[in-house]
């Protein structure tokens, strides 16, 4: 695999990043490597308007916009509107901040000032996530039926991922519907520990202990186990019906 895996002509980022010298140097930065930036903006509402207007494959956000929305916001709309991967910038890593940065689910997060080829690391593995499990996903949202039965009285809608016990809306966390997704995506065949945690927490450093946490407690919410531990290869997730199509 190329190291430079996504640097193409019609590949298009967008930098937002209010202090301008610092967005013309990341601008520079990117072009030497290769990439396209599609345009800076240096106010979180210019951001927005910019996204509206144009398709971007990815954006690149400092957290501190020193406004009323922060970079935080800008994230959060991108992708809620538009599935915009994106990658964050900071001066700052206390506990915090990261904790507000993760709900916004970018696939990296970065110290400023970053190295040129921890950015460049953090670009392709970005778009390698998103490209692989939106293929997949769009795959899934063309199949005829929309739910998975993983007891007889349970089943998850693959579309609005959400979980039915009884036909009553059972309430999944984000992370929750996140392991739902992943596995239900596979249509019941092994997903790596890995993938899995990557899909779920998009974070750089495995940890399968998180994993097996947000496994234990919810099958605990739920009263039973619906994933199999496939002899730690990873988990699949068990159901009584497979659907026609998926």
């Amino acid at each position: 695999m190329s190291s430079n895996l996504y640097t193409k002509k019609d590949f298009d980022i967008l930098i937002v990043e209010d202090e301008p010298i610092l967005a013309m140097a990341m601008e520079s930065k990117l072009k030497k490597m290769g990439f396209n930036v599609s345009g800076i903006s240096t106010t979180p509402d210019t951001a927005i308007l910019y996204a509206n207007n144009h398709n971007l494959d990815l954006a690149i956000v400092d957290i501190n916009l020193n406004a009323s929305k922060t970079g935080i916001d800008v994230a959060n709309y991108f992708w809620k509107n538009f599935n915009i991967p994106i990658i964050f910038l900071t001066a700052y890593s206390n506990d915090k901040i990261l904790n507000e940065a993760m709900e916004a689910e970018p696939y990296a997060y970065l110290l400023k000032p970053c190295r040129n080829e921890e950015l460049k690391v953090a670009i392709n593995t970005t778009m390698h996530k998103h490209q692989f499990f939106f293929k997949n996903k769009n795959l899934l949202t063309h199949t005829k039926d929309e739910f998975i039965f993983i007891e007889e009285n349970m089943k998850f809608n693959k579309i609005t991922l959400e979980l039915y016990i009884n036909n009553k809306l059972f309430k999944l966390t984000k992370t929750e519907k996140k392991l739902f997704e992943i596995l239900a995506l596979n249509g019941g065949k092994t997903v790596s520990f890995n993938t899995i945690f990557n899909f779920v927490y998009r974070e750089d450093v495995y940890d399968l202990s998180k994993l097996r946490s947000l496994i234990y407690r919810l099958k605990t919410r739920l009263g039973f186990n619906p994933f199999e531990n496939m002899y730690e290869e990873g988990y699949r997730l068990n159901m009584v019906k497979n659907n026609e199509n998926s």
